[in-house]
Order: structure tokens, then C-alpha cells, then sequence
């Protein structure tokens, strides 16, 4: 199957495209964007992740779970936004603590393609959603799909930084390889749990020690 992906991408996964669960997932997906509902993000930014990211170049995986199903909010990035677009109380909380963890002023607009330019794989676990319906997309490939991502960079790669933020993302990446990975874990940054320990984490810096550590550029967050 030819799926527009950025080409390293297209490589690494080659094998899971020919997969059955695969294609119903792309003729669940084809349906959905012709069902005359919005279907978010744009069909165009499905693999926005990969394609600003390529394989070799990812060094940190940030793991969302759903896009966003408010009108023009998802770009196919967690947590991230368009210019223009308000921020979401997640990303927000996610600001704050980047500005109490490095001094960095919370930015005046919530795309994060400026992060995923510079090795960061802003990777939701669902990678669609229909509008105003979140997780309507859940428990129909894409976790099979995106575990595999996951999988081929923690076993092909090395000294990768995984943010698991939520008890999701957790049981999502609980399989990578602590010895050869760090794995920093935390509350969501939702309003719900961010208190608990969310604020503080202080998984930026953090992050940015252990890159730097192992001989990498570190992220200007």
C-alpha cells in the first residue's frame, strides 16, 4: 500500500502497511473523511508527525492520545495548535511549565512544528477523530499502528528521550527499554491532574541534560 509518508518513515514501517489491520484501517479512515461529517485533523496532516520528523532524526517522543475535535485546532501534532488558534487548557499547562522549568516565556502561539523541526515526534496514539466526538476514531488500528512506531524506534534507535505524560501513555510505552532510553513520566497536563504533579516534572530540562549527555543538540523548548 502506498501511504504518503515521510520516506524514511515509509521504510521503517513498510512492513505494517501490507498489514490486514492496516488496510481497514485506511478504508475505516477513507469513509470517514467522505462521510460528509468533519473529520479532523485535514486529511493532508494525518502523518504530520513523521513528515517533520523523520526516523533518524528523532531524539525525544512526546505521546498524546486523541487529536483535538474542536474545529480547527488539530495540525496532526499532540498537544499543538495553529497559529491563531487559542491554546487548549493541556497545552497551556504544558507552557507554564516549560516557562517555571527553563526560564522560556510561554510563546504567543501553540504550534509546536517549531519543536518536532528539531527531533521532537509530537506522536498521538489515535491519529484521527471525528469532529466534536473524542475518541471516536479509538479501537480501530491506529494504537496497533502508533505501538509500532513505537517499537521500531525504542529497539532501532538509541538514547531517545520518551515524555509519557497520563496513565495512558504510560501502559502505551511501558515496554521501552529503560536501560537504553530515558523515560520520563508524570500526571497529564490536563487541568484535571496538572497539580498533581504535572507542575514540577520538570521533564524539559531534564530532557535537555540527558541530550546533552549523550553527545546531542538539546531542544529549545
Amino acid at each position: 500500500m502506498d501511504v504518503r509518508i515521510e520516506e524514511s518513515w515509509k521504510k521503517e514501517l513498510a512492513q505494517e502497511f501490507e498489514k490486514p489491520y492496516f488496510e481497514r484501517l485506511t478504508e475505516f479512515v477513507r469513509q470517514e473523511y467522505n462521510s460528509g461529517t468533519p473529520i479532523y485533523p485535514p486529511a493532508k496532516l494525518i502523518f504530520n508527525a513523521f513528515d517533520h520528523c523523520p526516523f533518524d532524526d528523532v531524539k525525544v517522543v512526546i505521546l498524546g492520545q486523541d487529536p483535538y475535535h474542536g474545529v480547527g485546532q488539530a495540525n496532526g501534532l499532540c498537544f499543538s495548535v495553529n497559529k491563531g488558534v487559542a491554546f487548549p487548557p493541556s497545552l497551556l499547562n504544558i507552557f507554564k511549565e516549560v516557562a517555571a522549568d527553563t526560564g522560556a516565556p510561554i510563546p504567543t502561539d501553540g504550534d509546536l512544528s517549531r519543536w518536532s523541526n528539531q527531533g521532537v515526534l509530537l506522536l498521538n496514539a489515535t491519529l484521527t477523530v471525528r469532529a466534536a466526538s473524542a475518541g471516536s476514531h479509538q479501537n480501530k488500528g491506529w494504537e496497533q499502528f502508533t505501538d509500532e512506531v513505537i517499537r521500531v524506534l525504542a529497539d532501532k534507535r538509541s538514547n531517545l528521550v520518551f515524555i509519557l505524560w497520563g496513565s495512558y501513555a504510560q501502559k502505551k510505552g511501558s515496554f521501552i527499554d529503560r536501560s537504553r532510553h530515558l523515560v520520563l513520566t508524570s500526571p497529564h497536563p490536563s487541568p484535571l491532574s496538572a497539580y498533581h504533579g504535572f507542575f514540577g516534572n520538570h521533564h524539559f530540562t531534564r530532557t535537555n541534560e540527558y541530550l546533552i549527555s549523550h553527545g546531542k543538540e538539546p531542544i529549545e523548548w
